[in-house]
């Protein structure tokens, strides 16, 4: 239930923060209480910045409790900007002439500092009263990181307040809407998919302001494809050609503009394009390793199946599902046309049959049929090892066993004996390799006993078969 409750917490305060709207103002300026006279100037006395040992009367609290918050200094006609509001509060002395307030970026090692000086007659009246001083002429950026500092002027050792802040970011819901730096522009943009090009028009983003424009690839980060291309400010044209090489899911438009911590628009309209991520399949002859690895991420189910010649669908292969956001891998595979790659996501299933243009050895399975006997043999251009057992076909997709199991090597044959009852025309012949992991069985069907000397390739009576597939099917 803490954990629970501590979550609830978290949520509450990060859309507290996203949803928080920043304080306005419509001048900066500095201000002390008591009614006290006091005013800045910058400060660049760098003898200040070295300490001196405190008097002995001076108490180590006598700053104390600096707070800062951000404004949004916005004028009619002008863009609004982000200020730093610091709040302090100093108890009067007659050793202190006044303060320093300091800021230092972290992200840039920037600094400014503003000396703030208080009326002498005023402060000795209010010796020891407890003035609060505020101060919001410190210009800052969207997310960046200060370290701010408060010390006495003259500066006295172990009389100092500090504290980091982190300046809103373009999540910030009123910042987002207000700061020009969060408008990161719009696009337009035309694909040319004859000379590989992608034009991009942006608009609605800070005039007189430089713009830079990338295409990269979407992972955990949106990783460069390319170099970036650059609009200038000052030029009339706002659109750049970025060349890509294929279009994928991940491949993205990226936007923003070139100032420190600017905020980045992406636009990724090719998220639908997967046909492209199931090419890039290689199979490693040595290894006998099938593979594939996504150009892009992907939440998809891999499958090796057996493609089947009269409806062109593809039968799963058992124990070959895999379910992988990265490379998918197949050790000792059939290299047979008709072993084929399964993709299936949301959007539908796509079969890739990489051995289906017969660049690689495929092995074929032929009978003869004589008298009761059934003769079965294989050919195959590498050395392999089979397995034969007739077989009921019950369904198109499934040959349920009736005989014993037959071991057959290449360019041996075997003797299956086939009696009446055995006989008809869901009766199959199924050979499959033996000496791989992951192998397409075959099937002879339509086998009738006693027609002498008929020969039966691969499924088709009286004609051995050669095995013509389509690389690349859409089961939608």
């Amino acid at each position: 239930m803490i954990s629970i409750h501590v979550q609830i917490l978290l949520i509450i305060l990060f859309w507290n923060s996203d949803c928080q709207i920043i304080p306005r103002i419509e001048e900066c300026g500095l201000s002390c209480s008591q009614g006290i006279h006091c005013k800045s100037k910058p400060s660049s006395d760098i003898f200040n910045s070295f300490c001196h040992d405190a008097p002995a009367s001076l108490s180590s609290m006598v700053l104390k409790s600096m707070k800062i918050s951000t404004v949004m200094k916005c004028v009619q006609g002008s863009p609004c900007s982000l200020h730093l509001n610091i709040k302090g509060t100093l108890s009067l002395d007659e050793n202190i002439r006044g303060l320093e307030i300091c800021s230092l970026s972290l992200d840039t090692q920037q600094s400014q500092c503003t000396n703030v000086r208080f009326a002498r007659k005023k402060s000795k009246m209010l010796n020891g009263k407890k003035v609060q001083v505020q101060f919001n002429c410190i210009e800052v950026n969207v997310a960046q990181h200060i370290y701010v500092t408060m010390k006495t002027v003259p500066n006295y050792c172990e009389v100092k307040l500090s504290q980091e802040y982190y300046v809103e970011d373009c999540r910030n819901s009123d910042v987002g809407k207000h700061i020009p730096a969060c408008s990161a522009g719009k696009f337009d943009y035309n694909v040319d998919r004859a000379r590989k090009i992608i034009s991009v028009n942006v608009s609605n983003f800070l005039r007189d302001q430089d713009y830079y424009v990338r295409l990269c690839h979407k992972w955990f980060t949106c990783e460069d494809v390319g170099a970036f291309a650059v609009i200038k400010g000052k030029e009339s044209l706002k659109s750049v050609s970025l060349k890509y090489s294929q279009l994928l899911p991940c491949l993205c438009i990226e936007g923003w503009l070139a100032i420190p911590d600017a905020r980045r628009i992406q636009l990724c309209p090719f998220e639908n394009d997967t046909k492209a991520l199931w090419d890039n399949i290689v199979y490693n002859p040595a290894t006998q390793t099938l593979a594939w690895e996504p150009a892009c991420p992907v939440l998809v189910m891999v499958n090796l199946c057996r493609l089947m010649k009269s409806n062109d669908y593809c039968e799963d292969i058992q124990n070959s599902s895999k379910n992988s956001p990265e490379k998918v891998k197949y050790s000792r595979v059939d290299t047979h046309p008709r072993l084929c790659m399964k993709f299936t996501t949301k959007q539908g299933s796509w079969v890739k049959c990489p051995f289906a243009h017969g660049e690689f050895p495929a092995w074929k399975m032929r009978t003869a049929a004589i008298a009761e006997q059934i003769q079965v043999f294989f050919t195959s251009q590498t050395k392999a090892q089979f397995s034969v057992l007739v077989c009921n076909r019950t369904q198109l997709a499934s040959c349920e066993s009736v005989g014993m199991h037959h071991s057959v090597s290449v360019g041996d044959s075997v003797s299956i004996t086939m009696s009446r009852e055995m006989c008809g025309s869901t009766i199959c012949i199924k050979g499959w390799r033996t000496d791989v992991d992951y192998s397409v069985p075959l099937q002879i069907c339509d086998i009738y006993c006693g027609f002498r000397g008929q020969t039966y390739g691969d499924g088709n009576p009286a004609k051995a078969m050669t095995h013509r597939m389509k690389s690349v099917h859409s089961l939608h």
